[in-house]
């Protein structure tokens, strides 16, 4: 078995690159950079980190996933389904632990992709995909319930029951506006794929929503809807990067936790890829797609940054943009580190 096959799919691509190929990676890059914004900080917070992390997260591993990667279209970055795991690595080992369980899971990524491991995601039964991915999605839907109705609450518990118990216990709390704009945001994005196609709803919903929250505040004094300001400070520019303290101990504590990052992100990278093909009609490289995704776990956490992979939404957003090779996703991140360095003061 031949070993250290290393072809990023952005190669071939450049083969036969046209100024019509660019235009159309430009218009999809900018557009899923404008709607991964959003997802960034949003990740970042439910992972129980500051937004700005999420939002590094996306910059570099979106860069490295998509220059090194084995798909033409996959966008990399922080996802909903790292949320509970992150959150209980920070629980019980703090954000050192979380940095350094996500360099030993890209280190596995890697081991996974050097060694052509990628075809094993065919072997895991769909139920068990669909039972997790499903699970995912409860537990995200649990973790913004808060925000969503604007509760004042306690510090909230890591479990699932207990975030409920403690929901209950202080729905009296609502804050109307914040529901209402919470609600209204869910109802521009399920609405607007009956109006466009092109244009994601999440984008519209962004655009329409703080606009209104900027007229309510400015013009009828209604305050009462928290922002991503009131309550962080994002600063304009990428941290310096720092090399953890790494013990033996240390690791061997990290190591399930690492392999369930590694597998996770895997599954998902792959999924996502898979899905993408069988839009674009292409065939991605699924070791290629590994090593990526490991190098991006290696390198992002250097940052600060939290676990990534690759993301269906993102993905698709771009496929549906226009996005025809990984040029797209390299611009996608380039417009997040713009908005990072000239818009976050």
């Amino acid at each position: 078995m031949k070993l250290f096959e290393f072809k990023p799919k952005l190669v071939s691509c450049l083969k036969n690159y046209s100024k019509e190929t660019f235009m159309a990676d430009l218009m999809a890059g900018v557009i899923v950079g404008i709607v991964a914004l959003p997802l960034a900080i949003a990740f970042g917070i439910a992972s129980g980190v500051s937004p700005e992390k999420g939002i590094i997260t996306a910059i570099i591993a979106g860069f490295i996933i998509s220059l090194l990667g084995g798909s033409k279209v996959q966008i990399g970055g922080p996802t909903g389904a790292f949320i509970v795991i992150i959150y209980g690595i920070i629980q019980q080992y703090g954000e050192a632990g979380l940095i350094v369980a996500t360099l030993m899971a890209g280190v596995l990524l890697i081991l996974l992709g050097v060694f052509k491991l990628g075809a094993v995601i065919k072997f895991i039964p769909y139920p068990i995909i669909v039972g997790f991915t499903s699970g995912i999605a409860v537990t995200i839907f649990t973790t913004q319930i808060k925000d969503l109705f604007g509760l004042t609450t306690p510090e909230m518990p890591g479990d699932f029951a207990g975030k409920w118990i403690v929901y209950s216990q202080n729905f009296g709390t609502i804050a109307l506006w914040a529901t209402a704009v919470g609600v209204i945001s869910v109802a521009i994005i399920a609405l607007t794929p009956r109006f466009s196609k092109k244009i994601p709803g999440s984008l519209i919903a962004i655009v329409v929503m703080t606009l209104a929250v900027y007229l309510l505040k400015r013009y009828a004094g209604i305050d009462s809807v928290e922002t991503i300001g009131d309550r962080f400070t994002i600063n304009s520019q990428l941290p310096d990067a720092v090399i953890p303290a790494l013990s033996w101990e240390g690791m061997k504590g990290l190591l399930p936790a690492a392999i369930t990052i590694a597998v996770l992100g895997a599954i998902e990278s792959l999924l996502s890829a898979t899905v993408a093909d069988g839009v674009t009609g292409d065939k991605h490289n699924s070791n290629q797609e590994l090593m990526a995704q490991g190098i991006a776990n290696v390198v992002t956490p250097l940052f600060g940054g939290i676990p990534a992979t690759g993301a269906i939404a993102r993905t698709m957003t771009n496929i549906n943009n226009g996005g025809k090779t990984p040029i797209a996703g390299i611009i996608h991140a380039v417009v997040l580190l713009l908005i990072l360095l000239f818009l976050m003061p």
